[in-house]
């Protein structure tokens, strides 16, 4: 399905937004929400919804390097659960092993080190994980039933 999605790089305290639009398959930074408060959070998320208008929902499934699951994998995944529950938009899963480490370099190649780069790494997590679910990789679950489910 073409149209503009959004992907979410879940944390306990800051959650990394990015846009993109799947025809291009191409994501972009959008913000980062920090607050720890599930309210702030799901109000803010239900303004991007409203204004962007999207098709779907991405969140970043962390795991261990290996591949097991550990408490934030958990936590991102009923946080998937229920930007679904609430929204009604169809939300995918995508494995975000390394996103973090690979986000903390291209700020450092752009110039931010250290806590220059707490503001944006967030949101350049979340446009990974958006790009790497438009590029067909990790894998995409659908939150409802757990199996896999590509477009």
């Amino acid at each position: 399905m073409n149209g503009t999605y959004l992907g979410f790089d879940f944390g306990e305290v800051r959650i990394g937004v990015a846009v993109g639009e799947r025809l291009v398959a191409l994501a972009h930074p959008l913000e980062t929400l920090a607050t720890p408060n599930n309210d702030e959070r799901f109000a803010r998320i239900a303004t991007l919804l409203h204004d962007w208008q999207p098709e779907g929902l991405v969140v970043g499934l962390p795991t261990h390097a290996d591949g097991t699951p550990h408490e934030m994998t958990r936590l991102a995944r009923r946080f998937a659960q229920r930007l679904h529950g609430r929204f009604g938009l169809p939300v995918f899963l995508v494995d975000e092993r390394h996103t973090s480490l690979v986000a903390e370099e291209m700020l450092r190649e752009a110039g931010l080190r250290g806590r220059r780069q707490k503001p944006a790494l967030d949101q350049i997590a979340a446009q990974l994980i958006l790009q790497t679910y438009f590029d067909g990789g990790g894998e995409a679950l659908d939150v409802k039933g757990g199996g896999e489910e590509r477009e």
